[in-house]
């Protein structure tokens, strides 16, 4: 059997959470599956145009740390600025983009949360970016790209008492009848 390499991309998600208008935060000042997230509606990217997505993400460049992308991509896509302690790790991603396929390219996604920042986020690259919405965890739009969507359902079933998000997560190697509810399989 002959070998085929693969090309390994990571990037940085940055998830801008904060209470719905006029929620309760409970005793220890953490909010529940009322918790809204800022999410961009993509264009003239070439990929998932039209889906609404995380307010601020990119591609780890070279010499750069995961969260340094995070910070830097947080400034240049939506003005904000942000310390790296007030960055919440969320979850690791492993995909492939050929979902059931080859899996000859494949990604690993850093998902971030953000609680805290300086600035009001703006729209900072409208040739990418046709506009920001909050959203609730509990109503996200549609269409959401399918590993984003699958990961902001993990986020708001814990931030309502259910399981925490994993660690790690994987999207487009198992199949099974999550593929059919949440567009993914779920970690075991």
């Amino acid at each position: 059997m002959a070998a085929h390499s693969f090309t390994l991309v990571p990037a940085a998600y940055v998830y801008l959470l904060r209470p719905a208008p006029g929620s309760p935060r409970d005793r220890d000042g953490a909010v529940s599956a009322s918790t809204q997230v800022l999410l961009q509606l993509r264009r003239n990217t070439g990929y998932m145009d039209g889906h609404w997505a995380c307010g601020a993400s990119g591609h780890v460049e070279a010499a750069e740390s995961v969260v340094e992308t995070a910070l830097r991509e947080t400034r240049e896509e939506l003005g904000l600025a942000a310390t790296a302690a007030d960055l919440n790790p969320l979850t690791a991603m492993h995909r492939t983009n050929d979902l059931g396929g080859a899996a000859l390219e494949q990604r690993v996604d850093l998902f971030f949360t953000l609680r805290s920042w300086e600035g009001a986020p703006a729209v900072r690259e409208p040739s990418k970016n046709a506009g920001l919405r909050w959203f609730p965890l509990a109503g996200l739009p549609d269409p959401v790209p399918p590993h984003e969507s699958y990961v902001l359902t993990l986020l708001a079933g814990a931030l309502d008492g259910g399981t925490p998000v994993p660690p790690i997560t994987t999207f487009g190697f198992d199949t099974g009848q999550d593929i059919a509810r949440y567009g993914v399989a779920l970690p075991h």
